[in-house]
């Protein structure tokens, strides 16, 4: 294995031309750094794997194995669609592993940087980076761990509970030097290869959220931490896969993702009484939009948070350790 090799995946799904902007990026921030980029669609059904594949060759981005362009087969959702990234063998064998949401573009030092900071600091598992929006407004992506207090905290949104549960409030103040989180977001998320063979990579029960939330609990219960440099940044858009931004309540795999999170870190029981806090929180706040006649309040999130609670345990579908390339 090649000491400081990066190996970036980028995972696309029915976004060929963002995907193919965001290895753009990649290209040029891995100038001078040894490695490979897998762009890897997941199973889009809509050409986005021939058309990446016929633009990357066109562009050269394929001469002599810089970057390549693979399929999953099947849309498991994010984890497997990077796990399935990380199972195909490259002639470069990387300690190192970007994972690059499709629609974020690293700068041209970002992977210079977020690498310098892994190998000068060999105790770290993962490292987040800055992100920052289209027009340069900052992107909350350094994170406490949820617990069923930041549950309470974040449906209440009321400043009262807000400061009393402060130290559980699941977003963090940006820190002004590299510094020891919770867990970091997705959008660029550096990760050892030690780490994902270690803990088994991404749980493939997700579909999409909090994979990264439980991926980084995993390490740091293995002894890994994840660390936030927010001298490395990448401009995230932000939602173009999932449609995020026109929400008006997280769809089902959410809610699904939430609750196993939950149970399968702290239990059933625990799970529960995550629910009972959102729920005591989604009390304060409807009484409060009551009083001053708040339209924002979201509908039918009890009646799924109690639907997904009541449900069976979800299946289990990890990465293998021994399908290391």
């Amino acid at each position: 294995m090649s000491v400081g090799a990066v190996h970036v995946i980028i995972l696309n799904w029915r976004s060929a031309q963002m995907s193919l902007r965001s290895a753009e990026a990649a290209v040029i921030a891995m100038e001078g750094i040894e490695g490979v980029i897998s762009l890897i669609d997941n199973d889009s059904g809509d050409g986005s794997f021939e058309e990446m594949s016929r633009e990357a060759a066109d562009r050269g981005w394929t001469a002599g194995g810089r970057l390549r362009v693979l399929q999953s087969g099947h849309n498991g959702g994010f984890g497997a669609g990077n796990n399935a990234a990380l199972r195909v063998p490259t002639d470069r064998p990387c300690d190192l592993v970007l994972i690059v949401n499709s629609d974020a573009f690293l700068e041209p030092d970002t992977i210079a940087r977020m690498r310098a900071h892994m190998l000068a600091h060999p105790a770290i598992g993962l490292l987040g980076c800055r992100v920052v929006g289209e027009h340069g407004n900052h992107h909350t992506t350094h994170f406490r761990f949820p617990t069923a207090a930041s549950e309470l905290e974040d449906a209440a949104r009321t400043g009262p509970i807000s400061r009393l549960l402060a130290r559980h409030v699941v977003t963090m103040p940006m820190p002004p030097v590299a510094a020891p989180v919770d867990w970091a977001a997705g959008a660029a998320l550096m990760i050892r290869r030690d780490v994902l063979d270690a803990i088994g990579g991404f749980d493939e029960a997700y579909f999409l959220y909090f994979e990264e939330t439980d991926l980084c609990l995993r390490a740091a219960k293995a002894g890994w931490p994840t660390h936030y440099l927010p001298d490395a940044r990448v401009m995230h858009i932000g939602s173009v896969s999932t449609g995020m931004r026109e929400w008006t309540l997280p769809p089902d795999y959410w809610f699904a993702s939430r609750e196993h999170y939950f149970r399968k870190n702290h239990g059933r029981a625990y799970a529960v009484a995550a629910v009972l806090a959102h729920l005591a929180g989604l009390t304060v706040r409807r009484l409060r939009a009551i009083r001053r006649e708040d339209q924002t309040m979201p509908k039918g999130q009890a009646r799924a948070l109690i639907r997904h609670a009541l449900a069976p345990s979800r299946p289990r579908q990890i990465f293998r350790p021994g399908d290391r390339p």
